[in-house]
C-alpha cells in the first residue's frame, strides 16, 4: 500500500510540475523577421476595475493603430482556443479578449452571484468600451459577441450605438428556449436514426418543451450530446474533454491558478449565470432596431444557438446596413473553424461598412 501511495504521489507531483511548466501566464509578443518584438504591436494581459470589480483581459494586435475590437465570449472565455485555432483577427484589429465579470481571469469566489445579471453585464460592456475609447484615443470601436456574449452584446449595441462602428454577432441568440427545444428534437431524432439507445433514453427522460422549459437533467447531457453530433463548439470537435478542456490546460498565457478558475467559473458564474434569463427573454421582442451596421456570422451546423432562428431574427432587425453570412463548414464557432472566410468578410465588408459578401449578394 505504501508503495502504491508513493507511486501515486510521485505521479501527481510530476503532473503538477508539467502543468506549472506549461503555465507561465505571460502573453507571447508578436515578433518581426529578426525575432524581436514587432514595433507598434501590443500583447498584454491586464486587470482593470470595471464598475467596481477587477476584471481581466488579453489585448492583442500587430498594429496599435488598427481599429479596436471588443470580443464578448459566451458561456466561458475561449481566447485559449486561439493557441490551437488562430483566428488572424490581430492582423486587422487590436483585439480585446475580455473575460467578463465572474469568468476566467475575472473570477472571484467572493463576487456575489446577484451582481451577475443582464443589466450589470450590459453596463460593464459599455463601461469597458469607454475605457478602451479613452485609452486608445478613438471615438468608436467594433463590438463582437459570440454565443451568450451576443445576448448582452446586442443589448449594449442597442443602448449605446454611438460608441460602435458596427455590431458583429457570431452565433447570435434570439429566443434561446426555442433554440433548445429545436436542438433537443433534432438530437433525439438523430440518435434514434444512429441507433444510440443510451442517448435516446437519457434525452427522453429529460424533455425540453416551450411550457416545461429546460430541465437540469438535460443541461447535464447537452454538451456531450451536441459534440457527439458535430453541432456543438465546432463541427469537427467530438469531445469537450479533448476539444476544450485539454487545450485550456495547455494554454501558456494562463497561470495554473487561472486555468483552474476558468473551470471553477464555467457552470456557476459569469455569462453562465444568465442562463435562466436567456431562456425567457425573446430578443425578437426586446431588440428590434439597431442604429448601426450589423453583421451576423452563422455556422450551418449550429444547434447550440440555432442557425434558422438567428436568420429569422436578422431578417426582422432594422439597421442601416445588414449582412448575414453562412459558414457552410462550421457549427458554433466560425472564427475558429473558418478563420480565412471570417477575415475576408471583416476586411472587405465590416471595415468598409458594406455587405457585398453577404448571403444572396
Amino acid at each position: 500500500m505504501l508503495i502504491v501511495v508513493s507511486i501515486l504521489s510521485i505521479g501527481i507531483l510530476i503532473l503538477l510540475g508539467i502543468l506549472l511548466a506549461m503555465s507561465p501566464g505571460k502573453p507571447a509578443p508578436f515578433l518581426d523577421e529578426n525575432g524581436k518584438p514587432l514595433a507598434g504591436s501590443i500583447s498584454e494581459k491586464i486587470f482593470i476595475e470595471v464598475n467596481g470589480v477587477e476584471q481581466g483581459m488579453f489585448i492583442k494586435g500587430k498594429d496599435i493603430n488598427n481599429p479596436i475590437l471588443l470580443y464578448l465570449h459566451g458561456g466561458m472565455p475561449d481566447y485559449f482556443l486561439t493557441q490551437k485555432y488562430p483566428t488572424g483577427l490581430e492582423d486587422y484589429f487590436t483585439v480585446v479578449w475580455w473575460e467578463q465579470r465572474g469568468s476566467g481571469l475575472s473570477y472571484s469566489p467572493d463576487l456575489p452571484k446577484e451582481t451577475m445579471n443582464v443589466e450589470q453585464m450590459v453596463s460593464d460592456t459599455i463601461e469597458l468600451t469607454n475605457y478602451l475609447r479613452q485609452r486608445f484615443g478613438v471615438d468608436k470601436i467594433y463590438l463582437m459577441g459570440h454565443s451568450g456574449g451576443t445576448f448582452t452584446g446586442v443589448q449594449a449595441a442597442a443602448r449605446a450605438p454611438e460608441l460602435y462602428y458596427a455590431y458583429i454577432g457570431v452565433a447570435q441568440m434570439s429566443y434561446q428556449l426555442k433554440s433548445e427545444q429545436m436542438a433537443y428534437e433534432y438530437m433525439l431524432q438523430q440518435f434514434k436514426e444512429n441507433g444510440d439507445t443510451d442517448m435516446v433514453q437519457k434525452l427522453e427522460a429529460a424533455p425540453v418543451t416551450m411550457t416545461g422549459g429546460v430541465p437540469d437533467s438535460y443541461n447535464l447531457l447537452r454538451d456531450i450530446a451536441m459534440h457527439k453530433l458535430g453541432i456543438g463548439t465546432m463541427h469537427d470537435m467530438r469531445s469537450v474533454v479533448t476539444g476544450i478542456m485539454l487545450p485550456s490546460f495547455q494554454f501558456r498565457e494562463y497561470t495554473l491558478g487561472e486555468k483552474l478558475n476558468l473551470w471553477r467559473a464555467k457552470s456557476q458564474s459569469g455569462i453562465s449565470a444568465l442562463w435562466s434569463d436567456m431562456m425567457v427573454v425573446d430578443l425578437n421582442q426586446e431588440v428590434t432596431e439597431l442604429d448601426l451596421p450589423i453583421y451576423f456570422f452563422e455556422g450551418r451546423y449550429d444547434y447550440t444557438v440555432n442557425y434558422v432562428l438567428a436568420k429569422d431574427y436578422f431578417e426582422k432587425l432594422n439597421a442601416p446596413v445588414k449582412g448575414f453570412y453562412t459558414f457552410e463548414n462550421s457549427a458554433h464557432s466560425p472564427m475558429f473553424e473558418e478563420p480565412e472566410k471570417m477575415q475576408k468578410i471583416l476586411l472587405e465588408d465590416v471595415l468598409a461598412g458594406t455587405n457585398n459578401l453577404s448571403d444572396g449578394k
